[in-house]
């Protein structure tokens, strides 16, 4: 089976770009815009609709491979590529990758969608992670068409791995709308929520937390009144470094902090994502391990989950050598290609971290179902509901597709089916 041709389709994501460096300066809300003027080179405004584009491999046997190229909510912030147009980009997937796709013999995704992720641009320098990223969920298409298997299936023996026919951990996101959407997600029974988007220090956080304290207390009796004893889902919040802002970077006082946050969000278990931004890739590398360290020597559970400045499978590396974290965020489209992610949780798993298969909230459909295949085969602690913030939709995509996909898997396992 070859590649006969290659397309690229303009599409819209399931958010929005925003600019992350006007918001934390204090850009204003204004309805679903922001008001003030972007920081963040490429911006043209602090929010602008969010942007995908199809790759769309035609083969030979008459199948078509799709991959959605993605970028992330707060692109081009804390070493992140910038943003990704697509009519920037379409030009050169119907161009430049075009002219060295074409012919090729659809053969093994891992090999593959490592030799297209060190791919040299037309200008030399690497292409942009979205690209790599839409590129080989395209590939993995096409290996699972041409193996006539579950993508998943084709990632589970590429990397020696066990087929596991249970559900990953799903953790729905609830943007802005923190009250009306976590009772979605708390409805809905999601394994891991809220999420939460506190990216602003005076209108979420406070000064002194004392507005995400409050909010964790009502998240906790929320829980409790509408689902009972029974459901028992950790919280996970993402806090943007606003911690660090709010308490000038002093980790002494932060591990204070959380152990106050603890006792308010129990009996559920607590996870904080991105408590300080520092600066660098390094200083956070720092940072994150020091307050770990200062955690645990309060008898502290609540655990740190690294995001930013952890971009790349090498980032990924280094935070969990460095004991920088208890959780890793796996942020799939600042990873390129897909294989990249299905190594970080490994590595992570095979070290004693926790993995989070993430992303964001600005990816789409499609990227979502292939995210669920990786999730199915590296097996992580949890993965992102996704796209959007609206809880329902996300959940929707990212635990039918699991379902289908888990239903197909014991079909198999017990021998009474396989794929046409």
């Amino acid at each position: 089976m070859k590649i006969e041709q290659v397309l690229a389709a303009p599409g819209l994501t399931g958010f929005y770009f925003d600019d992350q460096a006007a918001i934390k300066k204090g850009a204003a809300g204004d309805g679903a815009a922001y008001r003030g003027h972007p920081l963040t080179p490429g911006f043209r405004k602090v929010r602008q609709r969010g942007e995908s584009l199809s790759i769309i491999l035609i083969l030979s046997s008459g199948e078509i491979a799709v991959g959605d190229c993605a970028a992330v909510q707060y692109s081009g912030a804390d070493g992140r590529d910038p943003l990704f147009l697509a009519e920037d980009f379409a030009p050169l997937v119907e161009g430049f990758l075009a002219e060295r796709l074409t012919g090729l013999e659809i053969g093994s995704f891992r090999k593959q969608a490592a030799e297209c992720d060190i791919l040299p641009g037309p200008g030399g320098g690497r292409l942009h992670t979205a690209l790599r990223y839409g590129l080989s969920q395209a590939l993995l298409h096409a290996a699972a068409l041409k193996e006539r298997r579950l993508m998943c299936e084709v990632l589970a023996e590429e990397y020696g791995l066990p087929i596991i026919a249970e559900p990953v951990p799903i953790f729905a996101q609830s943007g802005d709308e923190r009250y009306v959407h976590a009772d979605k997600a708390i409805i809905k029974r999601a394994d891991v929520l809220p999420h939460a988007l506190i990216n602003h220090v005076d209108s979420k956080l406070g000064r002194e937390g004392e507005k995400l304290r409050e909010y964790v207390s009502w998240l906790r009796r929320r829980i409790e009144e509408l689902a009972g004893g029974e459901y028992r889902p950790i919280i996970h919040i993402d806090v943007y470094g606003t911690l660090g802002l709010a308490f000038d970077h002093d980790l002494e006082q932060i591990s204070d902090y959380l152990s106050r946050l603890e006792k308010a969000a129990a009996p559920f278990k607590l996870r904080l994502e991105g408590p300080v931004d520092m600066g660098s890739r390094e200083k956070q590398i720092e940072g994150m391990m020091h307050l770990k360290e200062k955690l645990f020597a309060r008898g502290c559970a609540v655990e740190i989950v690294a995001d930013e400045w952890c971009n790349t499978l090498e980032d990924v590396r280094d935070f969990v050598d460095a004991g920088a974290a208890h959780m890793i965020q796996v942020k799939t489209p600042d990873l390129g290609s897909l294989h990249n992610s299905v190594e970080a949780v490994l590595y992570a798993r095979a070290n004693g971290t926790g993995a989070y298969l993430g992303g964001s909230c600005n990816e789409t459909d499609r990227s979502a179902r292939a995210c669920v295949h990786a999730a199915l085969a590296a097996r992580p602690d949890q993965m992102l509901a996704k796209p959007g913030m609206g809880v329902d939709e996300g959940m929707m995509i990212v635990y039918n597709e699991m379902q289908r996909a888990l239903r197909l898997l014991q079909l198999k396992k017990a021998g009474l089916g396989q794929l046409p």
